[in-house]
Parts: C-alpha cells; sequence; structure tokens
C-alpha cells in the first residue's frame, strides 16, 4: 500500500492575539506565507501540489468561503491545485493532515499540502457574527454543546478533583521545558520568518497606527514565570481554579506541511520526516470535553496494536492545565515523554494551526531524541477527542 510521507513542515511564530505581530494580518496571506515555505523546502515546484487542505475553527472574515484555496493562490501556486478547508475545532490542522495523507494512501494524489491557520485578532472580537449563533432547538436538547470550554475545563477541575495546585505545577513545568527549548534553539527548524504589518494603538489617542515588524518567534513564554506569581493569578471565576496563567492564551498562526506518496520520494531522493499512520476522534460529553483524548488515545493505539508504552513522545494540546494532567493520569502517560517542549500554556494555541503545528513538532523532536512513534492529541470544543499517529523516519 502506498504510504503517506511527511516532507517538509512550516510555520509561522505564534502570535499574541491582538497585541502582537500577526494582529493585522490577513488569513489568506499567513496561510500563504506558510504553504509556499513549505513547498519551497520539500523542493518540489509548485504545480506538482494537487490539493490543499487547511484547517481553520472560526470562519469568519477573510478566513471564510475555503481559505486553504484562498491560501493557495496567496502561496503562489497555479490556479489548476485545489483547496478545502476543515473544521474539528481544536483538531483542524491535524484533521486536514489525516485528510490528505488518506488522499495519498487511497486516491493516487502524489503530492498535497496540509495544515492550519487562525486568526482570532481578526475573527474573535465585537466584529464577530452573531446572527443565529444559536439553534433554539439544539439548545433544549443539549444545552452543554454551547458551554464555553473554560466553563468545561472548571467542570473538569470539580469533577475529577484537579486543584488550582496541581494545574499551576503542570503550567511552570511547560513555562520551564519551552524556555530550556528556546535556548537549545529546538523551534527554530519548525518556524519561518515572516514580514507584515502590526496594528499599534497608541494608549492616549486610541488611534491605530501600522509598523512593519519581522516574526522569527514565538510571542508566548514567559520564561520569567514562578510559582509564586502563578499562584498570585486570580481566577477568572471567583473561587474557581482556571486563570490566566495555567490556560492557553488566544493566539494567531499559521503552519504547514507537505504529504507525498512514498515512491515520489523515493523517485526524488528525499528524506522524509515521517510517515503517517493513523488517526481517529472519539465523542464526550460536551460538558467535560477536555477528558476527549481518553476517548481517542486507545481507539487509536488498539487499531495499530500498540500501548501506551510504545509511544515515544506525546504532544497533547491543552487549551487548559487541567485537561492535560486528567488525560496523563488517567492513560498513565510517562510526564517525561508528554509535552516535552512545553506546550499550549507556554506557547499559545491558535485553534486551527495547532494540530498541524504539533505534527511538526513531534516528527522533528522525534528524530532529534531519535524516537519511533509519536502521537499528537487534543480535546476538542463540542464534546471530541482527536489523536494522530506518526512513525519517525532516521
Amino acid at each position: 500500500m502506498t504510504e503517506a510521507v511527511i516532507v517538509s513542515t512550516s510555520r509561522t511564530g505564534i502570535g499574541k492575539a491582538y497585541r502582537g505581530a500577526l494582529n493585522s494580518t490577513e488569513g489568506p496571506t499567513m496561510a500563504g506565507h506558510v504553504i509556499a515555505e513549505a513547498v519551497k523546502r520539500a523542493r518540489i515546484e509548485p504545480g506538482e501540489v494537487e490539493d490543499v487542505v487547511m484547517g481553520c475553527a472560526m470562519q469568519q472574515g477573510t478566513m471564510v468561503m475555503n481559505v486553504a484555496r484562498k491560501g493557495a493562490i496567496r502561496a503562489g501556486l497555479p490556479v489548476t491545485v485545489a483547496g478545502t478547508t476543515i473544521d474539528r475545532q481544536c483538531a483542524s490542522g491535524l484533521q486536514a493532515i489525516a485528510v490528505a495523507a488518506r488522499s495519498v494512501m487511497f486516491d493516487g494524489v502524489e503530492v498535497a499540502v496540509a495544515g492550519g491557520a487562525e486568526s482570532i485578532s481578526l475573527v474573535q472580537n465585537e466584529h464577530m457574527n452573531k446572527f443565529h449563533a444559536i439553534d433554539d432547538e439544539l439548545m433544549a436538547l443539549k444545552p452543554e454543546m454551547y458551554m464555553s470550554m473554560l466553563d468545561t475545563a472548571e467542570v473538569v477541575a470539580e469533577r475529577y478533583r484537579i486543584s488550582r495546585e496541581r494545574q499551576d505545577e503542570y503550567s511552570l513545568e511547560c513555562q520551564r521545558r519551552t524556555a530550556a527549548a528556546l535556548q537549545g534553539g529546538r523551534f527554530n527548524d519548525e518556524i519561518v520568518p515572516f514580514r507584515t504589518r502590526m496594528a499599534v494603538m497608541d494608549k492616549d489617542t486610541k488611534q491605530i497606527s501600522f509598523k512593519e515588524i519581522t516574526l522569527t518567534k514565538d510571542e508566548g513564554p514567559r520564561p520569567e514565570t514562578t510559582a509564586e506569581g502563578l499562584a498570585s493569578i486570580k481566577p477568572v471565576f471567583e473561587g474557581k481554579t482556571i486563570s490566566a496563567g495555567n490556560a492557553s492564551q488566544l493566539s494567531d498562526g499559521a503552519s504547514a506541511c507537505v504529504i507525498m506518496s512514498d515512491r515520489l520520494a523515493a523517485k526524488k531522493g528525499l528524506k522524509p520526516l515521517g510517515i503517517f499512520r493513523g488517526f481517529v476522534a472519539a465523542g464526550v460529553e460536551p460538558d467535560e470535553m477536555g477528558v476527549g483524548p481518553v476517548a481517542a488515545i486507545p481507539r487509536l493505539l488498539k487499531r495499530h496494536g500498540l500501548k501506551i508504552d510504545d509511544i515515544d513522545l506525546w504532544e497533547l494540546n491543552e487549551a487548559y492545565a487541567v485537561q492535560v494532567i486528567y488525560c496523563r493520569d488517567k492513560l498513565g502517560i510517562d510526564p517525561e515523554k508528554l509535552n516535552v517542549n512545553g506546550g499550549s500554556i507556554s506557547m499559545g494555541h491558535p485553534y486551527g494551526m495547532t494540530g498541524a503545528r504539533l505534527a511538526g513538532h513531534v516528527l522533528i523532536e522525534g528524530r532529534r531524541r531519535k524516537a519511533k512513534y509519536g502521537v499528537v492529541t487534543m480535546c476538542i470544543g463540542g464534546g471530541m477527542g482527536a489523536a494522530g499517529l506518526f512513525e519517525m523516519v532516521h
């Protein structure tokens, strides 16, 4: 059977939403930048790409009407290259990779681009379309479908007795691991510099001006974080456990990779980063969507004849620390194999991008550590979990 191999990956640095470098960058431009770089890094011609699949969770503004196709054109790919956009919320970027990989494995596609993009700054704001945002019939049937992720995180914390102290402890370790990774240059091979225009507001006049800026690194990490500092942050809801210190930051960013058949990669003399092995999704109660990976991971491993201990690296995306703590403990994942360079708590979480970023990162880090298997997994708004299996190529 044809194998789908990942031959390149490219991403922007993750920008802070609303006040970071990407706060005025339109979705197609952001997506186009990483698509073009992924194609360049793969050493293929733009016209060799047959299809582009991109994930996006908040399809508003310029992210609507198929941002994958718009991104492909913005990247300079010929009009013969098709595109489609996927929405599985926080797993959108990972789902996009699975869709593209399956087209290579089963449909005869030789080369595809997959990834994700999210512009929270230009979408999740006062201009967001709220017209008929709630289906009254669904609200009557299952009101938990409309719970915010913050509310569901508090449900998990209370239901499974995960304290504020444990959440802060995990968050501090996340910051420390990212700080060490930055010092070691472990994200350098992923990030492509991005020159763009950043909106700047004058504090006194409230006037907006723009300045040219080149984003070369992630804006979210806070290496100066201390246990005392985290403990001093007030929770969002009085008497509860979730705070700005143990939750992921709102962020903007894009990531893409090139996927091709193993035969074509061999013919071109390309050394893949890794092989796509499989993807699963599973549903859970919407009010505790953070437990989603506990349903998805066993299903993935069973289908591939693997056990928890067979996985060398885990990238478990956390919108909130409480989610990764629950899933880690419930499944018995070795903490030393989990989010080894930190995660969304320290780096930020552009919803549709994150799954694609994590896939690229687990392959690069897996090669560095001479690992064999890596799993990318996350909880998903609406009550789901997803997990993808990758095998590294050395």
